[in-house]
């Protein structure tokens, strides 16, 4: 039977509780560093040769909807009755609302250095060293807003410019496309500061600290942010009956992007599994 998938702010506070409880359980365990590393790995861009899969390519979004069933499936395995919650930035959009509570993720860093002083997550609690990263911080930071430089989260309108697109992905496949839902979520644009960032991007460097750059994952709010991300895609497919995932076939070798997109019936790294087995999870989980 499929479970469901609950907004993080209609979470009681028994359900914040044991989806904390467990997260920490898995951190404990040593899994938590393994989906860090993971993510690390397959950072790759657009300047780099080789596979891209899970970001600036199509698979971006069935990438990210493997590894977060892998993180639930951790989750579960502690406590059955949790799944990952979304954040939905839309309309939670302060540094006080949910999740940023003390009950839940806590809240932004203090201003000296960035560290997470609040919440379960915060280095004080030793619950929660950093130990995969790009620098050699061991406390979580936040940076909610950038104080210095301010920017807003995206609004409804900017996500429903993603939405409304009918079609999945274009051709080059990469952070270039101008048109597509997957670019347009993911949020690859050009010039400089907030209007190179969109929704998923921007979010992102909203959050800031550990949320900028590969070491991402750091951040427990990592997965109520593609969680929201993936309920993202569960709308368009629903709103663009007989959309699919492009490309249908991987680029020829003429094709810049020869070898360094998944097509849709291709296996996906590291799982082995396609981009087609997770257009339907109507059998494993729902969206409350």
């Amino acid at each position: 039977m499929a479970y469901t998938r609950k907004d993080v702010s209609t979470l009681t506070a028994g359900e914040r509780r044991r989806f904390v409880k467990a997260m920490l359980e898995v951190k404990r365990r040593g899994e938590y560093d393994e989906f860090v590393r993971t993510h690390i790995e397959y950072y790759n861009s657009d300047g780099e040769d080789g596979l891209r899969t899970a970001h600036m390519a199509p698979s971006f979004l069935p990438w990210h909807r493997r590894f977060l069933l892998d993180l639930e499936r951790a989750l579960r395995r502690v406590d059955s009755s949790v799944t990952v919650p979304y954040w939905d930035w839309t309309r939670d959009r302060t540094a006080t609302s949910a999740p940023w509570t003390k009950d839940l993720l806590g809240g932004n860093g203090r201003r000296s250095d960035r560290q997470v002083m609040t919440g379960p997550f915060a280095w004080a609690t030793g619950n929660w060293t950093l130990k995969e990263g790009v620098t050699d911080a061991e406390f979580l930071t936040r940076d909610l807003g950038r104080a210095a430089n301010p920017i807003a989260l995206p609004t409804k309108s900017e996500l429903e410019g993603a939405l409304a697109d009918p079609v999945y992905d274009v051709s080059p496949w990469d952070s270039t496309v101008t048109s597509g839902f997957r670019n347009k979520l993911e949020g690859w644009g050009s010039g400089r500061g907030s209007v190179a960032w969109r929704n998923h991007n921007r979010v992102h460097r909203w959050v800031g600290g550990a949320m900028v750059g590969g070491a991402s994952v750091n951040d427990p709010v990592f997965w109520l942010h593609h969680a929201f991300i993936d309920l993202c895609w569960y709308r368009w497919q629903r709103r663009h009956a007989g959309a699919r995932y492009q490309p249908a076939r991987p680029p020829g070798p003429a094709s810049d992007q020869w070898r360094r997109v998944v097509a849709r019936g291709e296996k996906l790294p590291p799982w082995g599994v396609t981009p087609e087995q997770l257009e339907d999870v109507s059998g494993i989980y729902r969206y409350a």
